[in-house]
C-alpha cells in the first residue's frame, strides 16, 4: 500500500477502532467513535486510507462476496487498498474500514495493512463451525435466562439449575446464572431463586444441605444380640417416658426397695469400638432431629433390637443407685439385664404422676433437683416448641408444656449422669464427661426477660476426657449415657463399661479424646441445622397465616425498638416501638409479612 502521508481527514486505527484525523502539530488530533478527542503520538495509529473522510458515520460497510474474493486471492499476498478493491470493487474510506474489518475478524484473512494473507481452508471451516456453536450456545444461553426472568422453566433446565443449588446449599460461593439475573450471590438469594421460577417448592429445606448433613440413614448390616448372661429384671414395673411421636425409646426407670433403676438401650452389645457401624456412628455424632423426619446415626434396625419396649422384652444396660439424704446417687450398680417396658407418652404419664411408683419417684426427684440448686443449677424455662410436619404437608407448632412428668424424666437421667460419672472415675475408666464453665456472674433470673438476658452469659458445655463441673446442671461430675441409640458419646459411654463388666481393657484417655474431637466437629452442625430447619417451618406456618395474631413478651428495650418473645411459637423478634413499655409487659402483635429464604418474619404492634 502507498505510503500516505498522515493528514486530517484521514481514517486511521486506533487501539482496533476507526478514528479521524482532525489535526496534526507535534502530535496527532484524532476524533473516536462517539464524538469524543483524543491528542497521540503518530507511532499510535495505522494509516487505513488518506481520505479525505469528514464524519466517522459514513463509514457504513458495503455488502459484498468476502468468500470469492479470498478465492480470487489464493495465496498471494496483499495489501489493505488491494484487498478493497478486490471486494468491493474500489478503494474508499467506507471500504478500507470494511475490508479490515474482515482482516481483524480473523476468518478470511490475517496480517496487517501492508501485508494480509489467505488463510487455509481448513482452518476457515473449523472456525466457522466453533462460531456456530458458540452462537448457538449464546442464543441457548439467552433463552435460558429468558425462560428463569418469565419465571417458565422448562425440564431441560434442571442440569444448569444444579449451580444455582449447590448455592443455595453453601456447596458453592459463586453462580454464573445469579450473576447474570442480578441477583447477589449467597445462598439466601440462590434460595429465593428457586422458589420464585418454581424450581424449588417453598417447603425446601435447604439448611441440612448447607452443613454437608446426610439426610439418609444408614445401610449397614447390623448384627444379631450376642450370646451372653444377662440378670432378668423383667418382674420389675418399667416405664419409657416420651413425646407420643418418638420411635427410638432408649431409656426407661424402674423403682423397686429404694433403689432407683435408668434402664438404657444395649446398643453396646451390637456396636463395636472401630466397627462399621461405629465408624458410621462416629461420623454421624447424633440423631439429626428435623420437623419433616429424623436421619438415625444407626440403622433403623439397631432402634428395632434394641429400642425399649418395642419387643416383649427388651437387652439393656441397667444403671441401679440409691439416693443418699442430700440427695446425691450413690451406691450405682451396672448390669447387663433383660427388662419389660411400658410405654407411655409424657401427657399419659402425667395422668399417672400421682400413683406408684411415679410417686414416691417425684418426691426422689425433687430432693435431687434442691441439690443441684443448692449447687448453682440455672433453670432458663424459656419458650419452647415441638415442631412437625405431618405426611399431609400440614406444619404443626406445639408449645412445650411444664409437665411434671417430663421434669421427673429429666431429674432421673441426670441422677444416672451423674451416678456413671463418679463410677468411671472412682475406677479409673476414660469417658467423655460433659462440662460447662460457670458464668462470670451467677444468677438466679427471676423473670422472663431477665432469663433471656442470662442465657446469652451461658458458655457453651463441652466433652472432655477430664472431669470439671457442669455449672448449668449444678453437678460437679457428669456424664451423658442415656441415650445411645441417638448420641455417639453416650454409646462411647456403654462401651467403656462394658469393657469394663466383661473382663477387657477399655480405649484409653486418647481413643476417647479422638472420638470426642470426631464428634465436636459434627454435633455443631447438627445443632445449626436444627435450629434453622426449625425455624424455616415457623416461617412457613406463619407465611400461611397472613393474618396471624398473637402476643409477645418484651425481654429486651433499645432505642425505639424492642425484642420480643412469641411463647406459641418460641420465636424472638425486633420490633420498631416508640411508645412506652416494660419489660416482660405483654404486646399484641400481627404479622406484617414474611421472607422464607431470608428466614425473617416482621410483625407490628396492634393498638
Amino acid at each position: 500500500m502507498p505510503d500516505y502521508p498522515t493528514i486530517p481527514g484521514c481514517l486511521v486505527l486506533y487501539k482496533q477502532s476507526a478514528a479521524l484525523v482532525t489535526a496534526v502539530s507535534d502530535k496527532i488530533e484524532l476524533e473516536l467513535v462517539g464524538g469524543k478527542s483524543k491528542r497521540v503520538r503518530k507511532k499510535d495509529i495505522t494509516l487505513l486510507h488518506p481520505g479525505p473522510l469528514t464524519d466517522l458515520s459514513n463509514l457504513k460497510q458495503p455488502d459484498a462476496d468476502v468468500e470469492e474474493a479470498w478465492e480470487l486471492l489464493g495465496e498471494e499476498t496483499t495489501n489493505l487498498k488491494e484487498l478493497a478493491e478486490l471486494i468491493y470493487g474500489e478503494f474508499t474510506p467506507a471500504s478500507a474500514w470494511a475490508a479490515w474489518v474482515r482482516v481483524a475478524e480473523g476468518l478470511y484473512f490475517e496480517g496487517d495493512p501492508e501485508r494480509i494473507h489467505c488463510r487455509p481452508r481448513a482452518q476457515i471451516e473449523a472456525d466457522i463451525a466453533r462460531r456456530t456453536a458458540k452462537d448457538a450456545a449464546e442464543r441457548d444461553w439467552s433463552d435460558f435466562l429468558g425462560r428463569l426472568r418469565t419465571k417458565n422453566p422448562v425440564a431441560s433446565d434442571s442440569q444448569r439449575l444444579g449451580e444455582v443449588e449447590q448455592l443455595a446449599c453453601g456447596q458453592t460461593e459463586y453462580s454464573r446464572i445469579l450473576a447474570a439475573l442480578e441477583y447477589p450471590e449467597n445462598p439466601v438469594n440462590a434460595h429465593r431463586m428457586l422458589i420464585e421460577i418454581g424450581y424449588w417448592p417453598e417447603t425446601h429445606n435447604p439448611h441440612p444441605g448447607r452443613f454437608s448433613l446426610p439426610l439418609e440413614n444408614p445401610q449397614i448390616d447390623c448384627p444379631g444380640l450376642p450370646q451372653e448372661e444377662r440378670t432378668d429384671l423383667t418382674h420389675l414395673e418399667s416405664f419409657a417416658i416420651d413425646d407420643e411421636e418418638s420411635n427410638d425409646p432408649d431409656d426407661a426407670f424402674s423403682l423397686h426397695n429404694g433403689r432407683i433403676w435408668v434402664h438404657v438401650a444395649d446398643v453396646a452389645a451390637l456396636v463395636q469400638p472401630d466397627s462399621p457401624l461405629d465408624l458410621e456412628a462416629r461420623g454421624r455424632a447424633a440423631n439429626l432431629y428435623l420437623p419433616e423426619g429424623i436421619t438415625h446415626m444407626l440403622p433403623t434396625a439397631a432402634t428395632e433390637r434394641l429400642g425399649l419396649g418395642l419387643s416383649e422384652k427388651s437387652p439393656a444396660l441397667s444403671f441401679g443407685f440409691v439416693l443418699s439424704g442430700d440427695g446425691s446417687p450413690t451406691d450405682l450398680k451396672v448390669i447387663l439385664s433383660w427388662v419389660k417396658v411400658i410405654r407411655k407418652s409424657y401427657v399419659e404419664a402425667e395422668q399417672l404422676i400421682d400413683r406408684q411408683p411415679f410417686k414416691d419417684l417425684r418426691q426422689l426427684t425433687e430432693i435431687y433437683r434442691e441439690r443441684r440448686t443448692r449447687q448453682g443449677a440455672v433453670y432458663l424455662d424459656l419458650p419452647e416448641t415441638n415442631v412437625r410436619v405431618g405426611a399431609d404437608g400440614e406444619i404443626r407448632i406445639c408449645p412445650l408444656q411444664p409437665l411434671v412428668s417430663r421434669a421427673l424424666v429429666t431429674e432421673l437421667m441426670l441422677m444416672t449422669g451423674e451416678a456413671v460419672a463418679g463410677y468411671a472415675l472412682a475406677r479409673q475408666i476414660a469417658i467423655p464427661f460433659a462440662t460447662q464453665p460457670a458464668p462470670d456472674e451467677l444468677q438466679q433470673p427471676e423473670n422472663l426477660a431477665a432469663r433471656f438476658a442470662y442465657r446469652r452469659q451461658m458458655k457453651p458445655s463441652q466433652a472432655n476426657t477430664l472431669e470439671a463441673p457442669h455449672a448449668g446442671l449444678g453437678l460437679s461430675c457428669y456424664a451423658r449415657a442415656t441415650s445411645p441409640l441417638r448420641r455417639y458419646l453416650d454409646l462411647v459411654v456403654h462401651q467403656q463399661l462394658r469393657a469394663v463388666l466383661g473382663g477387657q481393657q477399655p480405649m484409653s484417655a486418647a481413643a476417647i479424646s479422638e472420638r470426642i474431637c470426631a464428634s465436636d466437629m459434627i454435633l455443631g452442625k447438627l445443632k445449626r441445622a436444627e435450629r434453622l430447619s426449625n425455624l424455616h417451618w415457623k416461617m412457613l406456618y406463619l407465611k400461611r397465616r397472613p393474618k396471624w395474631k398473637g402476643r409477645g413478651l418484651v425481654v429486651e428495650k433499645q432505642d425505639q425498638r424492642v425484642t420480643v418473645l412469641i411463647p406459641e411459637l418460641a420465636l424472638e423478634s425486633r420490633i420498631r416501638y416508640s411508645g412506652t413499655v416494660d419489660l416482660n409487659e405483654e404486646l399484641k402483635l400481627a404479622l406484617r409479612d414474611v421472607d422464607v429464604p431470608d428466614l425473617s418474619a416482621r410483625f407490628r404492634v396492634l393498638c
